[in-house]
């Protein structure tokens, strides 16, 4: 396992890739925008998604600003099966808040699991399991 992403809930998209790219010298590796769902995603880091974890920057249509509590969104981790590793984490004691599946608007199987703290933890599926 290894950390993909964590996710920040930003007020305004450009702003923040402004500050994550021109200021941090980070670079936009990709971003999606699902109007549907009413949501913006960019991401940004200092090298490969592939070989490094990075930023998601998350706009949510309509709201510009945040306490400070509610900006941190998640960790990702990336697994080989995600069914298989909720049923682990189950069943060493853990909690799962969102059982595997596709994400909204996408293919892309995902959990989430919650640390003893409540903080939210993204499991990625990254492997087949066919």
């Amino acid at each position: 396992m290894r950390i993909l992403h964590t996710m920040l809930r930003v007020g305004d998209m450009e702003r923040s890739l402004d500050f994550y790219t021109r200021i941090l010298g980070m670079k936009l590796l990709r971003s999606t925008e699902r109007p549907e769902q009413g949501y913006s995603l960019a991401f940004v880091g200092y090298g490969s998604e592939r070989d490094t974890a990075v930023l998601e920057l998350t706009y949510n249509h309509g709201v510009d600003s945040y306490e400070l509590g509610t900006a941190y969104g998640h960790i990702a981790i990336g697994v080989a099966d995600v069914a298989a590793t909720c049923e682990r984490i189950r069943a060493a004691g853990g909690r799962i808040t969102r059982e595997a599946g596709p994400v909204k608007g996408g293919a892309t199987v995902i959990a989430f699991i919650e640390d003893p703290d409540g903080y939210k933890i993204e499991l990625i599926q990254t492997g087949s399991t066919t």
